[in-house]
């Protein structure tokens, strides 16, 4: 490719005139995160599971370079890997040679901001990004985006251990859903955000049908381009096999072994080093969160049977069974992912006995959390509150349920109606 079609291709991709910078929905809590580390060397590292926004998050940093730093349009490149005209740049030698000849077309002065979304397309990528986080002759500040969470262990821990900042994007939260939409904050949209999820660009249809074979044809990319592709998958049937198993049991406890069993006895060849790949693939590629199992009396994470959550339920309602079977399995899925986009560590707790759906760590902080769909009756408040009592400890203890009514507080254990609970 000659100097002048590449560069054609650039200024079509990037903003270096007047056009409007197209950032859909802003999310603000992650935008001011994000600016709170802005102007020094760290690079900026933005995961998360294809389409839950990286890109448009990327132009809201660009905005806020351009309107509120004041950065010059033209020391600023964007390379979106999503983009088919721009499938030239896949190595690291045409990156860096792609950035010289910005940087002699557009003589930027100054600092310049590289954007590099979805880098994972790049091979070898980490050999410039960390180049130029090093160079000491120019002034670079890197942002890169990943749907892989592998990057984290493999190559950022390789190449910039102790040079980066990781900020990890989920689907929308109940308070961008409704903000995105236009709702009230009620139990209808609850409800109506508990069945679709918070995938961005799936809240724009009304059609359930069309949400479905969106959310279908987004499965099915992430399936081959993060992982059968990335890995080298060969028996593509079996890992579908097991993702459907893993959509269909959200917030139960088992093992590896449990879900071999469960393969093996529906007709699939298969054994527990092949299955415990192929989960940690699709925690790579955030479709599924896993949740330890910690042992409160003992203080220690127990071995064996995990909980796994999905990165966002629109998967749960529209690509398996029926919504009605599992509202509190959902609820619970909801309540997990709320903690996370709050920052904690989050485990499936035991006390002696008794289950406890959620231990929430931060800051030295704890917070124990029941999950209930209604609390129908007193036997059912009862078991709820009562395996929070049970934990004899000074920390935060919260029941969530989907009640209309509140409880209130017994002896100490708050009950939190689900829709004033997540935000």
């Amino acid at each position: 490719m000659n100097v002048n079609t590449m560069m054609d291709i650039l200024k079509k991709y990037n903003f270096w005139g007047n056009e409007t910078i197209k950032t859909g929905y802003y999310r603000k809590t992650y935008t001011a995160k994000i600016a709170g580390y802005l102007n020094n060397k760290l690079v900026k590292v933005i995961l998360g599971q294809r389409r839950v926004g990286k890109s448009y998050l990327l132009r809201m940093i660009i905005d806020h370079l351009i309107e509120k730093e004041g950065t010059p349009r033209k020391n600023i490149l964007y390379i979106n890997k999503d983009i088919a005209e721009l499938d030239f740049i896949n190595s690291n030698e045409v990156l860096l040679a792609v950035v010289n000849e910005y940087r002699a077309s557009m003589k930027p002065e100054g600092k310049v901001y590289i954007f590099l979304d979805e880098v994972q397309e790049i091979r070898e990528w980490e050999k410039v990004v960390n180049s130029f986080s090093q160079d000491y002759t120019s002034d670079y500040e890197v942002f890169i985006t990943g749907s892989n969470a592998n990057l984290l262990s493999t190559e950022l821990s390789t190449y910039l251990s102790g040079r980066y900042i990781c900020f990890e994007v989920f689907p929308f939260s109940y308070e961008e859903y409704t903000g995105f939409i236009g709702l009230e904050r009620n139990r209808e949209s609850f409800m109506r955000y508990l069945k679709n999820g918070g995938v961005p660009e799936s809240c724009n249809f009304e059609d359930e049908e069309i949400k479905k074979n969106y959310l279908l044809n987004l499965k099915d990319s992430i399936v081959l381009k993060d992982i059968v592709r990335r890995h080298n998958v060969r028996d593509v049937y079996l890992l579908e096999k097991l993702l459907n198993f893993m959509i269909d049991s959200i917030g139960s406890l088992f093992s590896v072994n449990s879900v071999v069993n469960h393969l093996r006895s529906s007709g699939y060849k298969t054994n527990s080093d092949t299955i415990g790949n192929y989960i940690d693939y699709l925690k790579e590629a955030y479709f599924l969160h896993e949740v330890d199992r910690y042992d409160i009396k003992g203080k220690r994470i127990l071995s064996g049977d995990k909980k796994y959550y999905l990165n966002d339920l629109g998967f749960k309602y529209f690509l398996s069974s029926s919504f009605e079977f599992g509202v509190g399995k959902y609820l619970e899925n909801l309540v997990y992912l709320d903690l996370r986009r709050k920052g904690y560590r989050v485990y499936s707790g035991t006390f002696r006995d008794k289950e406890i759906d959620f231990i929430a760590e931060k800051d030295n902080m704890k917070k124990y959390i029941q999950v209930c769909y209604l609390l129908a009756d007193e036997s059912v408040a009862e078991r709820e509150f009562g395996n929070l009592a049970s934990i004899d400890d000074h920390f935060e203890k919260i029941v969530v349920s989907l009640d209309e009514m509140n409880l209130g507080n017994r002896n100490g254990i708050v009950h939190r109606n689900a829709w004033e609970f997540i935000k």
